[in-house]
């Protein structure tokens, strides 16, 4: 039987900088900012990818606007 390759919820920060096409640096300062919610398991300081989501759509939506 084959299995159905899965998404992960929950990502490391530079998996999310790549997704993002942003440096772990400004990552960081996003997440600072309180721009992009985290959840932290034990040490580990993780993005949700559905939150990742959300944040382009809003930031699309917000220079779509913008422009016109």
């Amino acid at each position: 039987m084959l299995e159905k390759e899965v998404t992960p919820l929950l990502i490391d920060a530079k998996t999310a900088a790549k997704l993002l096409n942003v440096s772990e640096r400004t990552l960081r300062t996003l997440t600072k900012r309180g721009e992009l919610p985290v959840v932290k398991l034990m040490r580990r300081v993780l993005y949700s990818h559905e939150e990742l989501v959300e944040f382009v759509r809003q930031r699309s939506q917000r220079t779509s606007q913008e422009i016109r």
